[in-house]
């Protein structure tokens, strides 16, 4: 590739970051989305009311608020849920996975990312569950082939 063909890609690229309102996302200077003309990606979102700043300590309900933030964020962008290619969901207790992710299966039912559960620690003890998704705008409105494999 020639310097000036990166020019000219780098110059019809559009790149928008969009900030959800968390002081860590300044602090840590990061962005709660990057989008990448139509690519879009979500930074791991903990399930905090960046407005109230509160934090229930129930995982399902860390869940649902993570989804609240998500979805706000991808509406910033035009995109929802239904664009979402890739989902990555934390929950340091694995007690807590069959609720959380029974939570996760009704948000993307009918939409079937390709998904990762990880039980791991997070930034904090308080954090019960964080979600990271990777969407791809315009993906929730085409036609999805499903093909079923035994292996």
């Amino acid at each position: 590739m020639t310097t000036d063909t990166l020019t000219k890609e780098t110059r019809t690229l559009k790149v928008t970051k969009v900030k959800s309102g968390s002081p860590f996302e300044e602090q840590e200077s990061y962005s709660r989305i990057v989008a990448l003309d139509n690519w879009i990606f979500v930074s791991n979102s903990a399930g905090r009311n960046y407005k109230t700043r509160e934090m229930s300590t129930d995982p399902v309900e860390q869940a649902r608020q993570c989804f609240h933030n998500i979805e706000g964020a991808l509406a910033s962008v035009g995109a929802s849920l239904a664009d979402v290619v890739r989902s990555r969901v934390f929950i340091p207790n694995p007690a807590d996975a069959p609720s959380v992710m029974a939570y996760v299966g009704e948000k993307f039912r009918g939409i079937d990312p390709a998904s990762t559960v990880t039980c791991s620690p997070l930034g904090s003890p308080d954090f019960k569950v964080e979600i990271e998704l990777t969407a791809y705008r315009g993906a929730g409105a085409a036609t999805a082939e499903y093909i079923s494999v035994s292996l």
